[in-house]
């Protein structure tokens, strides 16, 4: 009981990088309309996908360095050097005063974001016992939903007071400087992240196998034969999981919102009902997974999200419109990403590759989700400008419609498998 206590604390103080990857890439969705008007970028739409597609950038950068930094470093003094990128850009993006500046310091925010996706679950799941490794793993990605739904709950907040504060002295001041505050509470939990890591130690696996893994680990060796198969396996899976549009509901969801009929405030309502219904799902996939398995969640939870993907563009159509039914939709979506690709991509990733590969495995694979998130996030507000909301949730479901033949014809079950053992390439 006791090294099941110290295990869930260790576990824990990692998942709050995959906290601060929530907090950090989901308060910018409250964000946007101040800044938009505050960098005078409304009739630039690709200067505003930069306002978010900055941070899925520079995270694309981060995951190409953690897989190195974690084999050289070591797990431990990665995960502090994210907390002070965490630290320094949540402050330098709040104080920023030209657009150059502030997509600087989130171009830096998302280089910690980028190496931590890949550090933290990959601690977790080196430390974690096999039988509640899928659990403790989902742990992570229960983290980055709670930092998501804070997210929200601040900028719900937030947005409420300083407006109502704007109406009693009838002034926009509101509306233009609100995002300092926003993106500056995430210096907050960057700290105690900081703080908490001098009480965890190195990852005992990293520790035997340092060596090892230095000499013998690179991207080539992924491509190789017996590696090959399990690679493209989870690159796919890492890229689908971004091309869903989950990032869009996440980041954009009060833009969608807004330009479905709700107000600015409303919208960061049903932003706040999203990261609750995100939250509440991740924890079905928490106490499922390990039961389950991996392969069933992920079989309902894609066939949910490319219904409910068709259905959010059908409730956008002049004939069907619905602000109720549109809500709905992303919310089911949400709920059924939640407990599918949300979780066990992550967690199949940190299963399926022995140690000696595992980090420049989930480093190339946390790359190619977030190339696939950088793409999406820089087309997004493009697509809806050239093509209209309907046609873009539908080229969306249409893109993730193969994945549940994918799951069951190719992922194997990795549930109960030993982190040494070689995968296995059948389901």
């Amino acid at each position: 009981m006791g090294r099941l206590i110290y295990v869930s604390f260790l576990a824990c103080v990692a998942a709050l990088g995959g906290f601060l990857f929530g907090f950090d890439t989901a308060v910018i969705s409250g964000a946007l309309s101040p800044l938009i008007r505050y960098f005078d970028l409304a009739s630039q739409p690709a200067l505003q996908g930069w306002l978010v597609s900055s941070v899925v950038l520079g995270s694309v950068v981060g995951a190409l360095l953690s897989g190195y930094l974690s084999d050289r470093l070591g797990r431990k003094p990665t995960l502090v050097w994210v907390g002070i990128l965490f630290l320094i850009s949540s402050i330098g993006a709040a104080a920023s005063g030209t657009f150059f500046l502030f997509v600087c310091f989130r171009l830096m925010a998302g280089i910690a974001v980028g190496i931590a996706a890949m550090v933290s679950p990959l601690y977790i799941a080196e430390v974690a016992p096999m039988e509640i490794r899928g659990r403790m793993v989902a742990l992570n990605q229960f983290a980055l939903t709670i930092g998501i739904l804070i997210a929200y709950l601040s900028n719900h907040y937030i947005g409420n007071l300083l407006s109502s504060q704007a109406n009693a002295a009838g002034s926009l001041f509101a509306g233009v400087e609100i995002w300092r505050i926003m993106l500056g509470t995430a210096a907050v939990p960057s700290l105690l992240f900081l703080l908490l890591l001098v009480f965890v130690p190195e990852s005992p696996r990293f520790r035997m196998l340092a060596d090892e893994a230095r000499s013998v680990t690179s991207f080539a060796d992924l491509v190789k034969t017996p590696m090959r198969r399990t690679t493209l396996i989870v690159l796919y899976l890492a890229i689908v999981s971004q091309l869903s549009g989950i990032d869009l509901v996440l980041h954009y969801g009060p833009l969608i919102l807004e330009r479905a009929g709700f107000s600015f405030v409303d919208s960061l309502g049903g932003q706040l009902v999203f990261g609750v219904v995100l939250v509440l799902f991740t924890l079905l996939a928490m106490w499922k997974v390990d039961t389950l398995g991996r392969r069933p969640l992920l079989f309902i939870g894609n066939a949910g999200i490319c219904c409910t993907l068709f259905l959010i563009g059908y409730f956008f159509t002049d004939a069907a419109f619905s602000e109720t039914g549109l809500l709905i939709a992303i919310s089911c979506f949400v709920a059924c990403f939640a407990f599918s690709m949300g979780p066990i991509p992550w967690i199949v990733m940190a299963e399926m590759f022995p140690t000696k590969v595992r980090g420049q495995a989930m480093a190339l694979a946390t790359f190619s989700l977030f190339g696939a998130n950088w793409i999406i996030a820089q087309l997004f507000p493009i697509s809806m400008e050239h093509l209209g909301e309907s046609l873009t949730f539908w080229l969306l479901a249409l893109i993730t419609l193969p994945t549940f033949f994918f799951v069951w014809k190719y992922l194997p079950e990795t549930k109960g498998k030993a982190l040494e053992e070689e995968p296995t390439n059948h389901p």
